[in-house]
C-alpha cells in the first residue's frame, strides 16, 4: 500500500512539474515590445522584431547611469555604474517573464506582448 502511495506521488509530481515547465516556456515567447521604466515611469518602448541592427540607448536615471543594447529580438543592460553589477549579469531579456531590474538607479526593462500605437 506504502509503495503504491508513493509512486502516485510521484506521478503526480512529475506531472505537476511538467505542466508548470510549459506554461513557463510558452508563456515566456509571447512579447514583442519591450518597456523602459525608471522609478516607474516609462521612457521607452522598443518593438524587437523591428529592429534590424543592434544599438545602444544610455539613460540617466538621477541615481545613476545605465547604456542598454537593443538587439534584433533581444534588449540587454551592457553597463551600470552601480557597485552590485546585478542588471548586467542578467544577460539578454528575449521574451517575457523575469524582467532586467537595476534596484539602486530604479530601472526596469520588461517585454510585453503586441504593437506599439503609432
Amino acid at each position: 500500500m506504502k509503495k503504491k502511495t508513493l509512486i502516485w506521488i510521484a506521478a503526480f509530481a512529475l506531472i505537476l512539474l511538467a505542466g508548470v515547465g510549459l506554461w513557463l516556456y510558452l508563456g515566456s515567447t509571447g512579447g514583442t515590445v519591450a518597456v523602459i521604466s525608471v522609478d516607474g515611469e516609462e521612457v521607452d518602448r522598443v518593438d524587437l522584431t523591428k529592429v534590424t541592427e543592434p544599438y545602444y540607448i544610455d539613460i540617466d536615471t538621477g541615481n545613476g547611469r545605465n547604456i542598454v543594447q537593443v538587439s534584433p529580438g533581444a534588449i540587454a543592460v551592457v553597463y551600470a555604474d552601480c557597485p552590485d553589477q546585478i542588471c548586467v549579469h542578467q544577460g539578454q531579456l528575449t521574451g517575457g517573464g523575469i524582467p532586467i531590474v537595476c534596484m539602486p538607479h530604479r530601472l526596469v526593462i520588461q517585454i510585453e506582448g503586441g504593437e506599439i500605437d503609432a
